[in-house]
């Protein structure tokens, strides 16, 4: 059964504290750096990765990483209506350099499998170079910067809404009081 520790049993410098855990063999200590804690944010609070979502969001993905920054999608077909034509695969990989709204915070790269026959094995897969790219970097860029201002105004009609309420509670009265 759980029961609280005692307050003698625990100190209160926070050295102490890490000392004793690690000699009790509840911590681990690198080499004695010190590292602060990093910022972690929610991908759904950034605009850059929920806007990249939903630009792809016709594609299955194989690996969506918000830590890594990074989105992979499944290969899917890029075939036109032509049966004798080569199978055409297309694959594509966004890359987050920044979280910031920004061209150069973020890279698309797309990768093109062609196969010859139905062997997986007859199979070229080349980078391919081309104005999809950028109309899939124009497309995420966009929906951000209009995620961006739903999200300032939002927090703007939350400023305002409470900066109304406070000048009220100050002077004691509600709007109803001064009718």
């Amino acid at each position: 059964m759980f029961s609280f520790p005692s307050t003698k049993d625990v100190p209160t410098n926070i050295q102490d504290r890490v000392e004793k855990n690690i000699e009790e063999g509840r911590g681990l200590s690198f080499g004695g750096a010190k590292k602060q804690g990093g910022v972690f944010d929610f991908a759904s609070s950034n605009e850059m990765w929920r806007a990249s979502i939903e630009v792809l969001d016709f594609i299955s993905f194989t690996n969506a990483s918000y830590s890594g920054g990074i989105i992979i999608t499944d290969w899917f077909s890029g075939n036109s209506d032509d049966s004798n034509s080569n199978s055409r695969e297309l694959k594509i990989t966004v890359r987050f350099l920044s979280n910031e709204i920004r061209a150069d915070g973020l890279k698309v790269i797309v990768h093109e499998k062609i196969c010859k026959s139905a062997d997986a094995n007859d199979c070229q897969i080349q980078k391919v170079e081309s104005e999809i790219n950028n109309q899939i970097k124009l497309a995420i860029l966009k929906k951000a910067s209009l995620y961006k201002d739903q999200g300032d105004k939002a927090k703007s009609d939350g400023v305002k809404k409470y900066r109304k309420g406070s000048k009220n509670k100050k002077l004691g009265k509600t709007p109803k009081d001064y009718n």
